[in-house]
């Protein structure tokens, strides 16, 4: 319910609550299990909770931990993705919501400094980031994007192995260890086909019940796949998904897309929330038993289960294992590389959004967004302020803009 600020602001929290101020977990290892979360798909901070209470309490902490770390996010979004759904239409609301756009681009843009510095270290990585966005302007989907940036960042390691061997690097220090599970392939074997049957039987159950054509299934089936390629944070995936919602499914349109990125960006909890946004939008349109918000708490409940049931699926399975893991060189060099193509994903989600935000559908420029998020920008960059101070600001304008309309 406080952890604002976005995965570093959140993994932050969790260091000094966990490590400093409770001394519940060695510095050591809780490094290590941040590590380990930086090499998995999904929203680290989620899955380092996860982590965090396995450690302390096994299977029971790491289910407490991690569900509860992203409840309060996803009851407090479903509520206003409900309030946007119901009154979206009026133009007061409309012209209200339309000032967050140009936040939104300011964020990205922002987004994309922060990642290129940590991402961008080597000139193959640029070259990576380049070759990701002109792929990414053509269509290829950012699945084929992510797992051809991992065989090259793979193969660039073996080569420079081959040429160069990497001196061995000494893991961090830490007390030894109370681990709740010891390595078992039979454990691993057993919890992974529990996860994966809790994680697949609500899709299913809505393809046997409402029939293979039904957004829940599209829904279930869509953000199973988007979960597997989450490497790098939301920023990373919110490409794929924003076209795929608006072009592919006709989900939503590109403004409440932007919307739901900033109430994501400013209310607790892991920013890949914003897919439970786009669940709730496209199910109101399909209604229940001729009830909109019965449809939309389903189409919410569905996106947020097979978004984050995977966070708990790998860290039951992988977290006995996570020393080894953790000292792959090559594991490392594939993730810098998906790393490297995430940059070109979010300069193209970057220019998505700011064609549809700053300009007319004929090109036409529109003055006021264009102001509004170069003053975002520099309010971002220049005068440091926080992301809530922006989108209070964009509150502002939209509450001038509502009342105008």
């Amino acid at each position: 319910m406080i952890s604002f600020g976005g995965p570093a602001g959140q993994i932050a929290l969790l260091h000094r609550e966990l490590v400093e101020r409770r001394q519940w977990i060695a510095e050591g290892r809780f490094l290590n299990a941040l590590n380990f979360c930086m090499l998995l798909p999904g929203p680290e901070a989620q899955q380092l909770a996860t982590y965090c209470g396995w450690m302390l309490h096994g299977t029971r902490g790491a289910i407490a931990a991690g569900g509860l770390f992203v409840l309060p996010s996803a009851l407090l979004l479903f509520g206003l993705a409900w309030l946007y759904a119901a009154l979206g239409a009026l133009p007061a609301t409309e012209a209200f919501f339309r000032a967050f756009e140009p936040a939104v681009v300011a964020i990205v843009l922002v987004a994309l400094t922060h990642v290129g510095k940590r991402a961008l270290k080597r000139p193959m990585h640029v070259v990576i980031a380049g070759l990701a966005l002109v792929a990414l302007t053509l269509g290829v989907p950012f699945p084929a994007v992510v797992v051809t940036a991992a065989l090259v960042g793979w193969c660039d390691a073996v080569i420079r192995a081959r040429r160069a061997p990497a001196a061995v690097v000494a893991p961090v220090a830490s007390p030894a260890p109370q681990i709740p599970d010891r390595p078992n392939p039979w454990r691993a074997l057993r919890t992974a086909t529990v996860c994966g049957g809790l994680w697949w039987t609500p899709v299913f159950a809505c393809w046997w019940i409402l029939g293979r054509e039904s957004v829940f299934v599209d829904l279930g089936l869509f953000f199973s796949k988007a979960a597997l390629v989450t490497f790098g944070g939301a920023y990373a995936v919110l490409p794929y998904i924003a076209t795929a919602s608006v072009e592919t499914y006709a989900w939503t349109d590109p403004e409440a897309v932007m919307v739901g990125l900033a109430l994501a960006e400013t209310t607790p909890g892991p920013l890949i929330m914003v897919t439970q946004w786009i669940g709730t939008l496209a199910a109101w349109n399909e209604p229940l038993g001729g009830s909109p918000v019965v449809s939309a708490a389903l189409g919410a409940a569905l996106v947020t289960w097979v978004t984050f049931l995977p966070c708990f699926l790998f860290i039951l399975v992988g977290a006995p294992y996570v020393e080894r893991l953790t000292q792959n060189t090559r594991l490392a060099a594939a993730l810098a590389a998906i790393t490297a193509a995430v940059v070109g994903g979010i300069v193209s989600l970057a220019l998505w959004f700011a064609r549809r935000a700053l300009f007319e559908p004929d090109f036409e420029p529109r003055w006021i967004a264009i102001a509004a998020a170069a003053t975002f920008l520099v309010a971002l960059l220049r005068w440091r302020w926080s992301m809530h101070a922006v989108v209070g600001a964009a509150a502002c304008l939209g509450l001038v803009q509502a009342l105008l309309a």
